[in-house]
C-alpha cells in the first residue's frame, strides 16, 4: 500500500495528540474551561487551609467536613467553633442559591464562569479587607506564633467563615453547571473514587486498542491535576497562614480569583463569533441534560 498522510500516518499518535494533552487544555468541548476550573481549585485549597488554621477548624468549601465539624462543637469537642461552622453552612447554602440565579441569568457557559468568578473576587476581597481592618493577629501574624490566642475575633471569624462560604457556594454551583468531568474545583471524593478504576484501564483499555488506553489515560490525567491543584493550593495557604499571616493567604486566593476572572472575560470576548477558529459554540454551550 502506498504510503497514507494525515490520519492515517499513525493512528496511536493520532490518538495521543487528541487525549491527555487535548482533554486537558485543547478539546474543543470545553476550551479554555479546565485550565480556568483548576485555577479555581487551587483557590478551593487556600482557602480551606485559612479556615481551618484560623477560622476554627472549619470547612468553607467542604460541607460534608463542615458537617461533622458542626457535630463534633456541638458535643464540645475542644477547638471546634460552632458559630462559625453554622455560619459557612448558611453562606455556602446561600452562595448555591446565588450561583443558581447566575445560572439562570447566563446565556453560555463563558458567561457563567466570567460572572461566578467575579462575584468570587468580590466576595473574597471584602473578606480581604475585613481581616485587614480588624486589628487581629491574623492580619500580620503568622498562626504559629500566635500560641492559644486566635488569629481573629469571633465576629471577624465568623463573618469571614460567611463570605468566603458563600463565594465558594457560588463556585460549587457554577462548576457543577460547566460540567466539564473532574473538575468540580470544591470536592475530591469521586475523583480519587475514579483513580483506581483509570489506573486499570490505563493498563488494559476501556475500548478498542490504543484509543480506549488514551482515553482513560486523559481521564487518569485530569483526576490526578484536580488533586494536585488542590493540594497545591492547601500547601501553598497553609505556609502563609502558619508562617506569614491568615492575611497574606486571603490575598493569594483574592488574586489567584482575579486571575479565574479575568481568563474567563478574555475568553468570552475573545469568541464572540459564530464557530470562530478555537471552536467557540462547542465549549460555550451548555450541556444537554444538565441544570
Amino acid at each position: 500500500m502506498g504510503m497514507s498522510t494525515g490520519a492515517g500516518d499513525s493512528p496511536g499518535a493520532t490518538t495521543r495528540e487528541h487525549g491527555l494533552a487535548r482533554s486537558l487544555f485543547a478539546d474543543p468541548r470545553f476550551g479554555p474551561l479546565p485550565a480556568l476550573l483548576v485555577t479555581l481549585t487551587v483557590v478551593t485549597g487556600v482557602v480551606d487551609a485559612v479556615s481551618i488554621l484560623a477560622l476554627g477548624r472549619v470547612f468553607v468549601a467542604n460541607m460534608t467536613g463542615n458537617v461533622v465539624f458542626a457535630a463534633f462543637a456541638l458535643v464540645g469537642a475542644p477547638g471546634f467553633s460552632l458559630s462559625a461552622s453554622l455560619f459557612a453552612l448558611a453562606g455556602f447554602l446561600a452562595g448555591a442559591y446565588a450561583g443558581g440565579l447566575l445560572i439562570a441569568r447566563s446565556a453560555d457557559r463563558g458567561v457563567l464562569l466570567r460572572a461566578g468568578a467575579a462575584a468570587e473576587v468580590l466576595l473574597a476581597a471584602v473578606a480581604l479587607l475585613i481581616a485587614a481592618l480588624s486589628g487581629d493577629p491574623g492580619a500580620s501574624h503568622g498562626t504559629l506564633h500566635l500560641g492559644a490566642a486566635g488569629a481573629f475575633g469571633t465576629v471577624v471569624t465568623d463573618v469571614l467563615a460567611c463570605m468566603l462560604a458563600i463565594a465558594l457556594g457560588i463556585q460549587n454551583a457554577v462548576a457543577r453547571r460547566l460540567a466539564v468531568p473532574d473538575m468540580t474545583t470544591t470536592v475530591l471524593t469521586m475523583t480519587l473514587t475514579g483513580l483506581g478504576a483509570d489506573l486499570r484501564a490505563v493498563r488494559h483499555g476501556t475500548g478498542p486498542g490504543a484509543a480506549g488506553r488514551t482515553a482513560a489515560r486523559a481521564a487518569l490525567g485530569r483526576r490526578l491535576l484536580a488533586v494536585g491543584a488542590m493540594v497545591a493550593g492547601g500547601a501553598a495557604g497553609a505556609a502563609l497562614a502558619l508562617r506569614v499571616s491568615p492575611l497574606s493567604a486571603l490575598a493569594l486566593a483574592t488574586a489567584l480569583l482575579a486571575v479565574a476572572a479575568l481568563g474567563a472575560t478574555m475568553a468570552s470576548r475573545g469568541a464572540t463569533g459564530r464557530g470562530g477558529a478555537c471552536g467557540t459554540a462547542s465549549w460555550r454551550a451548555f450541556p444537554a441534560g444538565k441544570s
